[in-house]
């Protein structure tokens, strides 16, 4: 699992805690659920340790089945909202196949229209020279379930987008393979193109990569803040209109929320994760779960969170132990801004407090082990921000920035509290931090109506029924502009 880096821990010491909390996790999990975690992430890297603990566990098995069996939930499964799709050619054209949220939610996609029957082909457009063990590895996924996995160059390429119902292009920046791939035939594809964009970032509002994007049948975007930014930017930037535009809200997987209602295996993960780390059950955890770069925030959380530790100083404030972990550590890019990071850890005298967590395919383990979520990314904040609901699934309050996605998800007051961007919101952060470490009631509260709101409308079956709605009308334009074709 994740290499913990706090100070005076034994190598040795560490590798044994961490073998037998993986152990826990995966005789405790379903066979799918263990396979989704692995697939899910907002990083991009794979855990070796976590396959020498699967490959160990053979003689396990039937601990695994019996769990599996305790899980599945009794009630009769509801017909897809997406099975209109039955029989339909569907491609999806990726910009790069990694373990980042873009590339990731497109396979929640392909996997969700095989199971209703659909016939679906995949491309990457970037493609490592040589083929990587994450490449690999999500391309046998794919294969395994029914996605046909094609070249996104060449004859076959066109090809497959001429005969395709529908293309659902993956981000921004595949908009340069609509030119470079088909070429002269680009304006009989573009009338069945779904546009699925995730960026919230200026640079990537340049005419190379979304010219044609007037001309698809619609795009669809993760957030209405998100929605909005890109109307006003194409506008007043380019020049250009954006086509029909649907706002879908991501859900959470069937997989995450079935460990997330497991109270058994929650309290496994907890315990296990916890002694890893070198906390106590009684101590508060504090967690930003996301790769460490300045637009994440981490510097300003851990600004924040040393203030809050001053103010329970100087108030003298009788509570546990307030701990911060920062999952997404990456020491082997020795980036400066880790760096920073690590040295004011250091100056502050503070490096009992703050844990620092390699970046990981397995989020769950630390979402059961914590008791709030940090969410904060800067500048624009986060498109959607998938680990915000993942949280919530927990039960877990949430202080995030008042900025992007999160004010859609967060119910400020009630599912967890929110604080300005930059510098404005380090003093805000760290008195919310506190609130929530002297209130136990109200932790628990805003938990519990995250956890409500999740099920009401963040659900994977919530998605599916947004998402199909999209589908049914690129569909029905589609068809119209061919039939004025024809005619």
């Amino acid at each position: 699992m994740a290499k913990h880096t706090a100070v005076g821990w034994g190598h040795h010491h560490y590798h044994h805690l961490q073998n037998r909390w993986l152990l826990a996790l995966l005789l405790m999990l379903s066979v799918s659920t263990v396979i989704a975690f692995f697939m899910r992430s907002a990083f991009d890297s794979c855990d070796r340790t976590v396959s020498a603990a699967v490959n160990g566990i053979g003689s396990s098995r039937h601990v695994i089945q019996v769990a599996e069996k305790r899980t599945t939930p009794i009630a009769a499964v509801k017909p897809s909202p997406l099975s209109f799709m039955k029989s339909k050619v569907v491609l999806l054209v990726s910009h790069e196949l990694s373990l980042s949220g873009g590339p990731l939610l497109l396979m929640e996609l392909a996997f969700l229209l095989r199971s209703v029957g659909a016939e679906v082909y995949w491309m990457t457009i970037m493609k490592p020279s040589e083929t990587d063990e994450v490449t690999y590895s999500l391309e046998h996924k794919m294969l395994d379930r029914g996605v046909q996995v094609v070249s996104a160059k060449g004859k076959e390429a066109l090809d497959t987008a001429l005969r395709a119902d529908l293309v659902v292009l993956n981000t921004a920046v595949a908009g340069k393979w609509l030119d470079v791939v088909l070429k002269g035939d680009v304006h009989r594809v573009l009338p069945k193109v779904l546009w699925w964009i995730h960026e919230m970032r200026g640079h990537y509002f340049k005419l190379d990569y979304v010219k044609h994007l007037p001309f698809v049948a619609g795009a669809m975007i993760d957030s209405h803040v998100t929605t909005e930014y890109w109307k006003n930017r194409t506008q007043e930037r380019l020049k250009i209109k954006m086509p029909d535009t649907y706002v879908v809200h991501l859900g959470n997987s069937k997989e995450l929320m079935q460990v997330a209602e497991d109270t058994v295996a929650k309290r496994v993960l907890r315990e296990h994760v916890r002694e890893s780390l070198g906390v106590l059950n009684e101590d508060l955890l504090f967690a930003l779960i996301n790769s460490v770069s300045r637009g994440k925030g981490q510097d300003l959380f851990l600004r924040s969170f040393y203030e809050a530790l001053q103010l329970i100083k100087e108030k003298k404030m009788q509570i546990p132990p307030l701990h911060a972990v920062i999952v997404g550590s990456d020491m082997s890019a020795q980036t400066k801004f880790e760096m920073e990071l690590r040295d004011y850890v250091v100056q502050k005298k503070i490096q009992d407090r703050v844990h620092f967590v390699n970046k990981t395919l397995t989020v769950a383990p630390y979402l059961a082990a914590i008791d709030v979520l940090v969410q904060n990314s800067q500048a624009r904040g986060e498109c959607f921000g998938r680990i915000t609901i993942e949280a919530m699934a927990f039960q877990l309050p949430v202080l995030g920035t008042a900025a992007g996605g999160t004010t859609e998800i967060v119910v400020n007051g009630t599912t967890g509290l929110l604080h300005p961007v930059g510098k404005p919101g380090v003093t805000p952060l760290a008195k919310n931090i506190v609130k929530l470490a002297t209130h136990v009631e109200r932790r628990l509260t805003m938990g519990k109506r995250g956890y409500e709101r999740v099920k009401e409308r963040f659900l994977e079956q919530h998605m599916a029924e947004r998402i199909a709605r999209v589908l049914k009308e690129v569909l029905r334009k589609s068809k119209n502009k061919s039939s004025r074709h024809i005619s």
